[in-house]
């Protein structure tokens, strides 16, 4: 059994040839050669492409559980929302019922329309409190988000899982925020992970990509057949930069889980600032669960708080030197916003998600404290 670090480095790599570099490039292909009758892996541009399939099994190794049962298939997507619609609507028919949670990424109440559209039922409940169970009874799907984008609620994964496979219901997990090395949701029960891969996972702030992650091969084979129906492929470029930002996974999210309970710390010591949230934190409200539920200590580059309005809430903003004003996380320089400006979170006015890079760690800390001080003034 190999180690975080280790799994990251080595994975989905081919075996090592002489004279053939450790991980190939990119393979722009719209065809193949295919004489004769169709057989091999590639066929056809829209159905596959050998760098694909390296991240595809560098993703599975990472979110295979620990321990017996089978490994885990991964397909791989222009997006997170691309990756999230494949299982919405590969497994999702007219007369079926989906549960949602009602405090997720906002472009979930646009799916819902679309879904309701289609003739599925869809509730939602809060991540909080694992309010989700009450709304099982002849769902097909649960959709979960832990933690929750951007309030970073926590809900237990096994136990809602289980509750939902009692139900009948399909379970999948929106693992973007933790990566596979903070959370592993197929190992908690879960039947799909999923999650952007644009944010934490490949970490450079420079690519689209999402992915969706199973044990069961039916599953995956019908996500898989959800993609070459839509035509919703990654580009062999942002695939290959994907995998190659993998080898450093655990260095980045080990650095920014470290200086987001930091700065978590820091937050908790200002008058103006209130409803702080990160999981790592003791006296978050999540944390117990979150400490039985991710792994490693590893809870996310992700604090969230709320300041005192709109313009208290700019003026922030605009004094911080070490953070660029950007929307997303998990990149290896700090972001800031006011997310309230998207319109589409339940969140007010002066709440800031802010995404932990990998700057060293007093330096950042120092930084939003003086932008704190600065925001102050009259």
């Amino acid at each position: 059994m190999t180690g975080d670090g280790t799994r990251a480095v080595r994975a989905g790599l081919p075996e090592p040839r002489a004279n053939e570099p450790a991980l190939p490039g990119p393979a722009f292909a719209a065809h193949y050669h295919l004489p004769g009758e169709v057989s091999g892996p590639y066929t056809y541009g829209r159905e596959a492409n050998p760098t694909w399939a390296a991240l595809e099994r560098a993703i599975a190794a990472l979110e295979t559980p620990d321990g017996p049962g089978p490994a885990a298939e991964a397909v791989a997507f222009p997006s997170g929302m691309a990756a999230i619609s494949a299982v919405l609507f590969s497994q999702l028919r007219p007369g079926d019922t989906a549960v949602l949670p009602s405090d997720g990424y906002q472009l979930l109440p646009a799916l819902r329309d679309r879904l309701e559209a289609f003739g599925v039922a869809v509730r939602t409940a809060p991540t909080a409190g694992d309010a989700q169970l009450a709304a099982l009874d002849g769902a097909r799907l649960l959709w979960l988000e832990s933690p929750s984008n951007p309030g970073l609620d926590v809900c237990d994964i096994r136990r809602l899982a289980d509750a939902a496979h009692r139900h009948g219901a399909l379970v999948a997990v929106d693992n973007t925020l933790p990566t596979p090395l903070g959370q592993r949701p197929l190992e908690l029960g879960a039947d799909f992970s999923v999650a952007s891969g644009t944010k934490a996972l490949t970490g450079h702030g420079d690519l689209l990509l999402g992915y969706v992650a199973a044990r069961d091969p039916r599953l995956t084979a019908a996500v898989r057949d959800w993609r070459k129906v839509a035509g919703a492929i990654p580009g062999p470029m942002e695939a290959w930069l994907a995998h190659r930002s993998l080898a450093t996974l655990h260095l980045r999210v080990d650095r920014q889980a470290a200086t987001a309970l930091a700065l978590a710390e820091a937050l908790r010591n200002r008058p103006e600032v209130t409803g702080l949230r990160h999981p790592g934190l003791p006296t978050d409200p999540a944390h117990a669960l979150a400490l039985r539920q991710m792994r490693g200590g590893r809870f996310g580059c992700v604090v969230s708080f709320v300041l005192p309005g709109r313009v208290h809430a700019e003026r922030f903003l605009t004094a911080l030197r070490l953070v660029d004003e950007a929307t997303s996380f998990g990149g290896v320089r700090s972001t800031a916003e006011r997310r309230g400006r998207w319109g589409g979170d339940a969140v007010p006015e002066g709440f800031i998600r802010f995404s932990v890079g990998v700057e060293d760690t007093a330096d950042l800390v120092a930084d939003v404290l003086a932008a704190l001080d600065e925001a102050a003034r009259p």
